[in-house]
């Protein structure tokens, strides 16, 4: 593959980055925390309807590629009636770049999706899985930076990638029925964190002009 192809290919750096390659206000990064405990009644993560939506950029926010990952399993844990905890497994092998988000001529979204898959960013085939654990939720503060409409907690969890583990907070629409439980949010990481950094030096301009920022969609619905 031609180094030209690298910079218009290879947008994503995750499991999204804003136009200026800032991250979200009311998104953070720690060190690994203790996972919540399991209490309550357990739900079952609907894997059909569940996912993961990324979306990254080039910097200053030229060519933006998008797309979906498949969740393979998880469970939610509901405790009078509120979200106590919560895991869910990400099939990174299942990574898929939307057609729509590849609109040169001379470029295929299947490159770019056999690019993403390989030891330059997420080396599917030694690291086939991506972890998400709950540690804590909590109502979300008066005044922050909604990332999705309609969010009333702020969830941190635990985030493997690639083997590396880090804790990251950000704003969720939560919500409860009688047999159902669904968590929606939007953040923005920096896949430098977990060691990804394809493109992330200033060696070689071709590379550098990759933005280090991901954006994940969660959309995770699940049944008692």
């Amino acid at each position: 593959m031609k180094k030209i192809s690298v910079i218009a290919l290879a947008g994503i750096g995750l499991l999204l980055a804003s136009c200026n390659d800032k991250k979200t206000d009311a998104t953070s990064t720690a060190q690994e925390q203790k996972v919540a405990e399991q209490k309550g009644d357990i739900f079952t993560v609907d894997t059909a309807a569940s996912k993961v939506n990324w979306k990254a950029f080039h910097k200053g926010g030229f060519a933006p590629r998008w797309g979906t990952l498949s969740i393979s399993s998880g469970k939610l844990s509901l405790a009078e009636n509120q979200l106590s905890s919560g895991e869910f497994v990400i099939d990174m092998k299942s990574i898929k770049v939307d057609p729509a988000s590849v609109t040169e001529k001379d470029k295929k979204y299947t490159d770019l999706e056999g690019h993403l898959k390989n030891e330059d960013f997420f080396n599917v085939e030694k690291y086939p899985t991506a972890e998400f654990k709950i540690t804590k939720i909590s109502d979300l503060a008066a005044g922050t930076k909604d990332a999705v409409e309609g969010a009333n907690k702020t969830v941190s969890g635990n985030l493997t990638l690639q083997g590396k583990t880090l804790n990251v907070s950000f704003p969720a629409k939560v919500d409860i029925a009688d047999n159902t439980a669904a968590v929606k949010a939007k953040f923005t990481v920096n896949r430098a964190d977990w060691g990804i950094k394809f493109g992330t030096t200033e060696a070689d301009p071709a590379e550098w002009m990759i933005s280090k920022d991901i954006e994940i969609g969660i959309d995770v619905k699940a049944t008692k």
